[in-house]
């Protein structure tokens, strides 16, 4: 590994897995993100465990969620040997004999997630030697994280305000070709760092009744005023685009599904003081699946919820 200089952390991710791997011999190593109940794969180096970027673990039933409380120790050539982690339901699902694990920080110093490696035979007490080495390549990731997440939150307001170009004219929301835009770039984020994400979809389901009945003047001024209370909803950094002529989405960058939900409920009430109707689906990026698939799956729910309040 030496004189090599990383690109960013994907690329850091991918060398130092490959160089364990090939020093330890362990079947698995990964890098992950913690995120509430999950434990996503980001990054893997796998021989044997059949475990691809992406994938979702629970976090409780992890060797790591006890390893980073200080419970058990960070490197097990023996594991069976440690309560918590024989008795881990991960344990109890794949074979595993022996462990490795360190956390990785953020700047805040909280948890990201984990560099980890796991393998189905025991190994050697000589393995406890170097965790000093396993240490300082956690440490390494961490900084090199810490550095790109500050960059990449630079880069994020700097795409918005490049983005700004692409708007609506009657509302000044983003428009369709800068919603595709701004969700292709967020998805590049979601995965090569986990971060969860909401998609909303919101439909507007009188607009046809006001232009017949008041005109196409009354009627664009009911989708500005939605475009102002979607504004409203919204924390600053979430993205609000007018995609059709009476339909908008919400990005919801980094927000989990109880924050989404607090989000949904924030919108049926301003909306329904308003005495606007809209109907509203959300949906939250699986770490499997693509944003895509979110906005795929939140227009679903949209409809449903419109066919609902037509019944």
């Amino acid at each position: 590994m030496k004189d090599i200089i990383f690109k960013n952390f994907e690329e850091a991710g991918q060398t130092v897995l490959k160089f364990l791997s090939q020093k330890f011999g362990f079947n698995l190593w990964m890098i992950t993100r913690t995120e509430g109940d999950n434990w996503i794969v980001l990054q893997c180096e796998d021989k044997g465990y059949n475990v691809i970027p992406g994938q979702v673990f629970s976090w409780a039933d992890s060797f790591c969620s006890h390893m980073v409380l200080g419970k058990a120790p960070k490197i097990a050539p023996r594991s069976e040997e440690i309560p918590l982690y024989l008795n881990a339901p991960i344990a109890k699902k794949i074979d595993i004999k022996a462990y490795i694990g360190q956390p990785l920080i953020k700047e805040d110093g909280t948890l990201f997630g984990t560099l980890c490696a796991i393998d189905p035979n025991p190994q050697s007490e000589s393995l406890l030697q170097e965790e000093e080495l396993i240490n300082l390549f956690g440490k390494i990731l961490s900084y090199i994280l810490q550095v790109e997440l500050r960059e990449n939150e630079q880069k994020r307001q700097k795409e918005f305000f490049e983005a700004v170009a692409l708007s609506d004219s009657l509302t000044g929301l983003f428009n369709r070709r800068g919603w595709d835009q701004l969700l292709a770039q967020e998805e590049a984020r979601c995965k090569s760092y986990g971060h969860p994400a909401a998609i909303f979809m919101i439909d507007l389901n009188n607009l046809k009744i006001v232009n017949d009945q008041f005109g196409h003047l009354i009627g664009d001024e009911l989708i500005k005023k939605t475009a102002n209370l979607l504004k409203i909803c919204v924390r600053n950094n979430d993205i609000v685009a007018r995609i059709g002529g009476d339909e908008f989405g919400i990005l919801s960058i980094e927000n989990t599904k109880e924050g989404a939900e607090i989000l949904f409920d924030r919108i049926q009430e301003i909306f329904a003081n308003a005495n606007i109707s809209i109907a509203v689906g959300f949906a939250i990026r699986n770490p499997s699946y693509s944003l895509l698939e979110a906005v795929q799956e939140a227009d679903e729910k949209m409809y449903e919820n419109k066919r609902m309040i037509k019944n």
